[in-house]
C-alpha cells in the first residue's frame, strides 16, 4: 500500500493541466449500455474508478478497448444482466448501471453500492423512480432486482436533489415509451455532460442543467463520440494548494464558468483568480482571510470541496465557519487536521476552524477522497514532514495529484508503507 510523504513550505509555481471529469466520466460510460455501435470517449481521467466502472461493463460483455486516455466502448451484444458485489462494493456509482440495463434489457441485478464512508447515501429515489415508470423492483440478498418489458414515462419529483439518481432515471428514460418529466433535479455541470452525450446519441431532452428536466423516450440510441469535461473539483483542489502555498500557478483547461461558488469564496480568502489567455491564473495570498463556507448542490459551494476548504481556513486569520448540508459524515478528517495542529471543533454538521499561525508535519490516515487530498494540501504549508497513508482513496478520484505538484514545485513523493 502506498503513501504520500510531504516536506512542506515550497511555494507552488508553474503552469498545470486539469485533468477530465471523474463524475462526468463514470455516468458517461454507463450510457453507453444504452447503444449499439462504438462510441468513442476522449480526455478520461486515468483513475481506479474509471478502471472500475470498465470492470463492471466487461462483466455484462460489453467491450471496451483504451489507448492514451480514450476509451472505445462497444455495447452492442450486452450479455449479462448482473453487477456483482466483488464489483460494485467499491464505488458507488456502480448503480448507475441499473438505469440503462432495464431501458435497454427489461431487467438488471445489481448488487447494493458500497465506496467512501462519508454517509448513508441511498438508492431509494433511484428505486422509487423506476417503480413509478413501470418497473417492478424487489431487494433480495443484497441486490437490486429490476425488470420491465418497457419503461413508460412518468413524472419523478426528488424529494431532494440527487445527482446519480437524476443520471440513472434521465439515462432509464431516453429508451421508455412517452415522456419523463424529471422535478428537484440535479443541476450539476455533470449532468450537463451527460445530457449533452445522450442527445448526441439520439435522446430527446430538455432542460438539463435547471431542475426541470424532460425526457421524451425513443426506440433506440446509437454510439457516439464526445470529450469528456475538466474536472472542477480537480481544479478547486489546486486552486486551494496555490492559495495555501501563496503560489503562483496557471491552470489549464479549467472548467471556470462552472466554478463561480469556490472561485468567489477563495477570493473572499484573498486568493487572485482571474482568466488568462487559455487558462486560469491563480495566486495565494500572504495573508489568508477567514471565510464561512455552507456546503450546498450546484450552484452552491459543492460538498466535495469542504475538506481541501477547511484546511485552508486552517490558516487563515480570524475565525471561520463550515456547515456541510450534503453528507453527515464528512467531517472524519477533523481528527488528522488536528493532529497537524489545526484548531477545529465540531458541532454537529458544523465545524468552527480558528486560523492558527503554522501548522506541523504528521503522520495521518486518509479516511475518503476527499479528506485524503485535504491532508494533502495542509502537508504542503505545514512545517516539517507529513505522511498521508491509505491513499488509495485518492486514486480514486484525482489523476496523478502528487505528480501534479511535484511539476508545480511540491517537495512531495508517493513510497511504499514500510519504507
Amino acid at each position: 500500500m502506498d503513501k504520500i510523504v510531504i516536506g512542506g513550505g515550497e511555494r507552488l509555481i508553474g503552469e498545470v493541466e486539469v485533468s477530465g471529469s471523474k463524475n462526468a466520466s463514470l455516468p458517461i460510460f454507463a450510457a453507453s449500455l444504452l447503444t449499439e455501435g462504438e462510441n468513442l470517449f476522449h480526455n478520461v481521467p486515468r483513475l481506479k474508478d474509471v478502471l472500475t466502472i470498465v470492470r463492471v461493463l466487461k462483466n455484462l460483455g460489453v467491450k471496451v478497448r483504451e489507448k492514451e486516455g480514450a476509451y472505445r466502448i462497444d455495447a452492442t451484444e450486452v450479455s449479462n444482466d448482473e453487477a456483482p458485489y466483488d464489483l460494485v462494493k467499491t464505488m458507488r456509482a456502480s448503480i448507475l448501471a441499473l438505469g440503462p440495463l432495464v431501458a435497454r434489457m427489461g431487467k438488471a441485478r445489481v448488487s447494493l453500492p458500497g465506496g467512501c464512508a462519508i454517509g448513508a447515501r441511498p438508492i431509494n429515489l433511484h428505486l422509487v423512480g423506476l417503480e413509478a415508470m413501470g418497473a417492478k423492483i424487489e431487494l433480495r440478498n443484497g441486490y437490486v432486482e429490476a425488470k420491465a418489458d418497457r419503461l413508460k414515462g412518468a413524472t419523478i419529483s426528488f424529494d431532494t436533489a440527487t445527482v446519480t439518481g437524476t443520471e440513472n432515471l434521465m439515462m432509464a428514460a431516453t429508451l421508455a415509451k412517452g415522456k419523463t418529466v424529471l422535478q428537484n433535479a440535479a443541476m450539476e455541470p455533470e449532468v450537463v455532460d451527460l445530457a449533452g452525450v445522450l442527445k448526441k446519441m439520439g435522446a430527446k431532452i430538455e432542460g438539463a442543467g435547471t431542475g426541470l428536466i424532460g425526457i421524451e423516450g425513443v426506440e433506440s440510441l446509437h454510439a457516439t463520440e464526445h470529450t469528456i469535461t475538466p474536472d472542477r473539483i480537480e481544479a478547486g483542489t489546486l486552486m486551494v494548494a496555490a492559495g495555501l502555498t501563496r503560489g503562483n500557478i496557471k491552470l489549464l483547461r479549467c472548467p471556470f464558468h462552472h466554478m463561480e461558488a469556490v472561485v468567489h469564496k477563495l477570493r473572499e480568502t484573498g486568493t487572485e483568480i482571474d482568466p488568462e489567455g487559455e487558462g486560469v491564473r491563480v495566486v495565494g495570498s500572504r495573508r489568508i482571510r477567514s471565510v464561512d463556507v455552507k456546503t450546498q448542490p450546484y450552484p452552491g459551494f459543492p460538498t466535495d470541496m469542504q475538506a481541501q476548504f477547511m484546511a485552508l481556513m486552517s490558516l487563515s486569520r480570524g475565525l471561520s465557519v463550515i456547515s456541510e448540508t450534503i453528507f453527515e459524515n464528512r467531517f472524519i478528517h477533523v481528527s488528522e487536521l488536528q493532529r497537524m495542529g489545526a484548531d477545529i471543533r465540531t458541532e454537529g454538521n458544523t465545524a468552527i476552524i480558528q486560523g492558527v499561525e503554522s501548522l506541523s508535519g504528521a503522520q495521518v490516515m486518509a479516511t475518503d477522497l476527499r479528506a485524503s487530498a485535504s491532508l494533502i494540501l495542509a502537508g504542503l504549508a505545514a512545517d516539517g514532514i507529513t505522511e498521508v497513508s491509505r491513499v488509495y482513496h485518492l486514486d480514486r478520484g484525482y489523476e496523478g495529484l502528487d505528480q501534479k505538484l511535484k511539476m508545480l514545485g511540491a517537495n512531495i513523493k508517493r513510497v511504499k508503507e514500510g519504507n
